[in-house]
């Protein structure tokens, strides 16, 4: 203790002097004592950033790299807010938020933020052991569970091993902030690359990337990129049906990329990764600094480097043999298994579901392979790809060999690194879940508890538990987000939390105007997710499985509702 009390000390000196120095000292003093914003890089850097960065590529081309954008400012300011909130008071935002605000939303962030942990651990792992199969390894590691799971075994291993490092005082934390920034380093390097060697060999269009980066809140409600043109150029029927089917897929893909920007449990990391660090007042400079260089910049270019990437090679592309006519030719096509459920729902709404059926499964190839050229280039824009056939991008560059392994080192990175931090989150949150301080057998059991959890994800994650998982936790946390943002902005205007400390007159303006900017797009893009989850118990032809799932999130987020109101109407009567 005394050690870490000395660290923080000679940290605190080192700003002071170096505010007395300039803006240069100043600046090398906060590149030097960085680390909770290379958390939540290394966290946000993930599976589902990857994903959402992939088809928001594949669907919209560069047009929508303003979303990503947009969406992490948003969270960098309200992760801002929470800092200022805890490096000013001092407290622990769980207790601050129960004693202050409402025992509800503290508990429910709580929960949130340990389901968080434990659930999206296991698509990490996959995400890893997919990497070392598919780019690293290759066959000499074997498809069954028990290899999934040795495997995940030996990655949980030196995930734990790293966590324990950061738990270590002195050189050990150091060595774990060194290996983060190194591996987020690793990964914007592996993705910048695949944007160099397009844009050198002129396979980018630069005018259009940068338009990409205006927001246009028209393409909630119709179709963008090139696939926009294409439509247009169809009959108004067929325009009707394919503008639906893009937008409905539109919307997903924005929600949840927005999503993956800032997820529940990142807002509960920086606190308290700050506190462990010994930070208080003197380092709200530095979090502020740490949160843009750390987090935002090295998300900003990933994503849009993914995003250009997967735009260049899949944006309403095709290959010769999917553009052929000719049956037993176009089935050869990569693009033909993910297209075709879209073709054939294409033909079933011109000629009926029951004629189209009542074909010979040759004419239905048939049939399939007349359709126009444009209405192929849709349909392939629909198809959700694999971050691994990215890699082809760089095929010409650096052989298929090695664009392999620089692909397969930036997935397994963006995977191992995750793993790390969601366990390092769960250790946070259970030693607050049981009242304990940080560290010592409580932390251990949190960091364990989630990574044992993800290294089960062959025997779960790959079942059929996996939809109900998915779906629990991402409503839950979805649903929660807006209201953990609601709660910092309780919490920056509260009084009796921040004392002195209060920001008030511009400061306090401009601060509000910034968080309601960032509560009203969670609010938006969190009832637009649980919409799309109940809706289906007002559709009478939907299926019954989508309706349960409808149900189940409504009876969530109604008791969770009724527990919100009760702890504010028991506050009220409490302060009375």
């Amino acid at each position: 203790m005394s050690e870490q009390l000395s660290k923080v000390e000679s940290d605190r000196k080192l700003l002071t002097d170096a505010q007395q120095q300039g803006t240069g000292a100043l600046l090398r003093a906060f590149i030097r004592l960085s680390g909770p914003g290379w958390l939540q890089s290394a966290i946000t850097l993930g599976g589902g950033s990857l994903a959402g960065a992939l088809f928001l590529g594949v669907l919209g081309g560069t047009s929508l790299l303003w979303l990503q954008l947009m969406a992490i400012a948003m969270g960098v300011v309200m992760l801002s807010a929470i800092s200022y909130v805890t490096l000013s008071t001092g407290e622990k935002p769980f207790q601050a938020i129960n004693s202050h605000i409402n025992p509800a939303l503290g508990w429910g962030w709580l929960i949130a933020t340990c389901m968080a942990n434990m659930i999206w651990c296991m698509p990490q792992f996959g995400l890893c052991y997919a990497a070392l199969k598919e780019n690293l390894a290759g066959d000499s590691i074997g498809d069954s569970s028990q290899s999934k799971l040795l495997v995940s075994a030996v990655i949980l291993a030196a995930a734990g091993f790293v966590v324990l490092l950061n738990q270590r005082r002195g050189i050990g934390a150091k060595i774990f902030d060194i290996f983060l920034k190194a591996l987020v380093g690793m990964i914007v390097v592996c993705f910048f690359g695949v944007v160099i060697y397009l844009g050198t060999h002129g396979h980018l269009n630069w005018g259009g990337i940068f338009a990409g980066f205006v927001p246009d809140l028209n393409q909630w409600n119709g179709p963008t990129g090139d696939l926009a043109e294409l439509v247009g150029s169809l009959p108004a029927p067929l325009q009707e049906f394919w503008g639906a089917k893009i937008v409905k897929e539109q919307r997903a893909i924005m929600i949840a990329s927005a999503a993956t920007a800032v997820g529940i449990n990142m807002t509960f990391l920086l606190p308290y990764s700050m506190l462990n660090r010994g930070w208080d007042k003197p380092f709200r400079g530095l979090a502020r600094f740490d949160l843009s260089t750390g987090m935002a910049i090295p998300y900003i270019v990933v994503t849009s480097c993914v995003v250009i990437a997967s735009a260049a090679s899949f944006h309403a592309m095709i290959d010769d043999s999917f553009r052929s006519t000719d049956p037993k030719v176009m089935t050869t096509s990569e693009f033909f298994e993910g297209a075709k459920p879209f073709l054939v729902a294409r033909l079933e709404h011109e000629i009926g579901a029951e004629t189209f059926a009542a074909m010979s499964g040759d004419d239905q190839l048939a049939s399939i392979a007349a359709l126009p050229e444009s209405e192929k280039r849709i349909a392939s824009s629909l198809v959700r790809r694999n971050a691994f056939q990215l890699s082809k991008a760089l095929a010409p560059l650096l052989g298929e060999r090695n664009a392999n392994l620089v692909f397969g080192i930036g997935i397994c990175g963006m995977g191992f690194s995750t793993i790390i931090i969601l366990m390092l989150i769960n250790g946070y949150a259970f030693c607050e879940m049981l009242g304990k301080p940080q560290g010592g057998t409580p932390y251990v059991i949190g960091c364990l508890v989630s990574g044992l959890c993800g290294a089960a994800w062959p025997l779960i994650w790959d079942g059929p538990a996996k939809l109900w998982l998915a779906i629990l936790t991402s409503t839950f946390g979805m649903m929660l987000l807006p209201i953990a943002y609601v709660t910092f902005f309780m919490m920056m205007n509260s009084s009796t939390l921040m004392g002195k400390e209060k920001l008030t007159g511009g400061k306090m303006l401009i601060w509000n105007v910034l968080m309601g900017v960032s509560v009203i797009g969670a609010i938006i893009a969190a009832g637009a997710a649980v919409w799309e989850k109940i809706s289906p118990i007002l559709d009478a032809n939907a299926k019954s499985n989508d309706v349960l799932v409808g149900w189940v999130v409504a009876g969530v987020a109604g008791v969770y509702i009724v527990l919100v109101v009760a702890g504010f109407m028991t506050k009220s009567k409490r302060t009375s």
